[in-house]
């Protein structure tokens, strides 16, 4: 079945530099088509992706199903490095985040919320299902983050890194930016940093009100891992922000965490948001 979709190499089941970008060509044409990006003043970035559009083309359709049968016949044991690991199974959450809100509406229309998949005991469910199929296992998204890019297997190889917090995106208005290109082993270390970067420069995941540091919820759920990373969740945050927003990190006292905003990361929310806060864009 591998053979069929031309993505096993003439000289064996390693997975070669190249093939992970013919992976998920279906998917990075998803994102071109869908994904808007909104550049902010002070240099951060939010995006939206359109949704309604996507569930009502059936170019997109299509392709969502050519990405799911892809990733049904890939053995994942074929990845060899640590560039391809975390440009695949960040691809492979983003990817089945949406395709999950496209293919499975709430009574017939589209979610407002990932939490509408949920319960009133579990609004979080839809990251807690073994749905997703990857080489003929099923896989839940929490597994893909927790267990296997942040898991004991990726430490031990020296794999594991906290700046996938913010490339892995929970299709929530909170999350950090869904960009407009998928991942690859040539440009996964680069787009981490850039992702980061920009979000930290969004008041969605930071900003200081007097002696007060306001964080993304991201960091007070997975503090360990960024503790882990860089020995404190303000040393992180340092590694990716100007000296003049360090300053200001060093100075405040207190610490709280941003309620994060679980709306659907739709165009007309994200706009919304924007508009609230009056975040003009740059102009071009």
């Amino acid at each position: 079945m591998l053979l069929a979709t031309g993505l096993l190499s003439d000289t064996g089941c390693a997975f070669a530099e190249d093939q992970d970008t013919a992976l998920f060509a279906p998917f990075a044409r998803v994102l071109d088509m869908h994904v808007q990006e909104y550049p902010l003043t002070g240099g951060g970035l939010v995006s939206s992706f359109d949704y309604r559009a996507a569930q009502a083309d059936i170019e997109t359709m299509r392709l969502i199903d050519q990405q799911r049968v892809r990733l049904a016949e890939f053995d994942p044991e074929r990845i060899e490095s640590r560039q391809q690991a975390l440009a695949f199974w960040i691809n492979a959450y983003n990817f089945f985040m949406i395709a999950h809100i496209l293919e499975h509406p709430g009574d017939g229309k589209l979610v407002d919320s990932v939490r509408d998949y949920g319960s009133l005991f579990n609004p979080y469910r839809v990251f807690d299902r073994n749905l997703f199929d990857i080489g003929g296992r099923h896989y839940a998204l929490s597994e893909i983050e927790i267990d296997v890019l942040l898991g004991e297997e990726f430490a031990a190889r020296g794999w594991k890194d906290a700046r996938v917090h913010f490339a892995v995106n929970c299709a929530s208005v909170g999350c950090p930016p869904l960009r407009e290109k998928a991942y690859n082993a040539e440009t996964v270390d680069g787009m981490l940093d850039e992702n980061t970067r920009l979000a930290l420069n969004t008041p969605l995941h930071l900003h200081i009100e007097e002696d007060t540091l306001w964080l993304s919820s991201l960091f007070d759920w997975y503090q360990s891992d960024f503790a882990e990373q860089s020995g404190s969740v303000r040393e992180f945050i340092g590694e990716h922000v100007n000296k003049s927003t360090r300053q200001r990190i060093k100075q405040a006292t207190q610490t709280r965490f941003i309620d994060y905003d679980w709306d659907l990361n739709g165009p007309d929310n994200i706009r919304a948001w924007i508009e609230a806060r009056n975040l003009e864009q740059p102009d071009p």
